[in-house]
């Protein structure tokens, strides 16, 4: 009876420091699963599809979105990248940047143009394109105008910082932890580095679509035709360097500890066809697909690529080492990129960076693919 009791009592005692042990990994997992998880804040001009790859990549947790002029207005990229969020049902702050480049501007673009010659795309400042093209062309608008959208406004309001400093206050909150991609002219990150020299140290690394060396025309379309084009004569000129060069030179001459640069170069294989945006929206949510199914085909997918490359490095077939400036004399060749072979750099600040210079297309499209599909879910804002 004594033995019997007291193997019933240890078959207890083992039960509940079981049940313990249990109780104590239900509560470490979910934080250790944060742990893990990689922190990224995305610095654009607007909301596309590189976003939605990054807010449902499942080990990434977006910190936030910082807004600036480039291919809109700042206050409307603001009211984008909230309508996106929104759409997307996540929490996620997103804080507005720069409404103008350091130095550049539109009237010193018109004067450069009236000079050397006809820029492509000009962002906020597009009238016209050219030449006749199958993009449309979009609404001009002022930096103070007001901002409506298709579909009506967003119903949440952005941080009440300003960019450059929700930028700071992520990666002193996280240091060494912090990815920041960024899609559009490098405006607010030039601003976070001037106001706190420490800010590109403190970051994880730098990954940014910008630049170009030497783009080739890839593939049969209207991408190829429409914008491999321009670089036939203009091979090292960008627009997202090229709407603000003083900032992408500040920024390519700061302490980063690793720097990837996705310049226009891979572009030219990609385009955001009808077809694939059919095949977006199959296996999209119902709240995603109407947006997706507005999107316009026919162009590369710029965004796409930098938010890919990082994801899933293993679609980058072809990257090169370099240390990387911009031209910041205002000539023929302002904003266009700087580079060089390691040991042949000038030596004055410029930083050893990562080039990507070609992308396997199939497995960038599988991705889009297979992140869309994913089941939304919620996630917590950053700030």
């Amino acid at each position: 009876m004594r033995l019997g009791s007291g193997d019933g009592l240890m078959r207890k005692l083992g039960l509940q420091l079981l049940g313990c042990v249990m109780a104590l990994l239900a509560a470490t997992m979910p934080a250790q699963a944060q742990e893990n998880r990689r922190l990224v804040v995305i610095d654009d001009e607007g909301f596309g599809l590189g976003h939605v790859m990054l807010l449902d990549a499942p080990d990434v947790e977006v910190l936030g979105i910082t807004t600036v002029t480039g291919n809109v207005w700042v206050n409307r990229a603001t009211a984008l990248a909230l309508k996106g969020v929104e759409r997307m049902g996540r929490s996620v702050p997103v804080a507005q940047g720069a409404t103008y480049p350091l130095v550049n501007s539109e009237v010193l673009t018109e004067r450069w143009e009236a000079l050397y010659g006809k820029l492509t795309w000009k962002g906020a400042w597009m009238r016209q394109w050219v030449e006749p093209t199958k993009q449309s062309t979009p609404p001009y608008h002022r930096a103070d105008d007001p901002v409506a959208l298709p579909g009506g406004n967003p119903t949440t309001r952005p941080s009440p910082e300003i960019a450059a400093n929700f930028l700071l206050r992520m990666v002193h909150e996280h240091p060494g932890q912090v990815t920041i991609i960024a899609m559009g002219p490098l405006t607010n990150l030039a601003l976070a580095q001037r106001l706190d020299p420490a800010f590109a140290g403190l970051a994880k690394e730098l990954v940014y679509m910008g630049g170009s060396l030497n783009p080739r025309q890839v593939r049969d379309g209207v991408s190829a035709s429409q914008f491999a084009r321009e670089f036939v004569h203009s091979p090292r000129r960008e627009f997202n360097a090229r709407f603000d060069p003083e900032a992408a030179s500040i920024v390519s001459r700061s302490p980063w500890r690793h720097i990837t640069i996705v310049p226009a170069d891979p572009s030219t294989a990609t385009e955001l066809t009808p077809a694939l945006i059919a095949r977006l929206r199959a296996v999209s949510s119902p709240a995603m697909a109407g947006w997706i199914g507005s999107l316009e085909p026919g162009f590369p997918m710029w965004d796409e690529i930098a938010a890919a490359i990082w994801l899933e490095p293993k679609i980058v077939t072809t990257r090169d080492t370099a240390f990387v400036d911009y031209d910041t004399q205002f000539g023929p060749g302002y904003g266009d990129m700087l580079s060089w072979s390691p040991g042949y750099q000038p030596g004055i600040g410029e930083q050893r960076a990562e080039v990507i210079r070609a992308i396997d297309p199939a497995r960038l499209e599988a991705l889009m693919l297979r992140l869309l599909a994913r089941p939304t879910r919620p996630q917590a804002a950053g700030g």
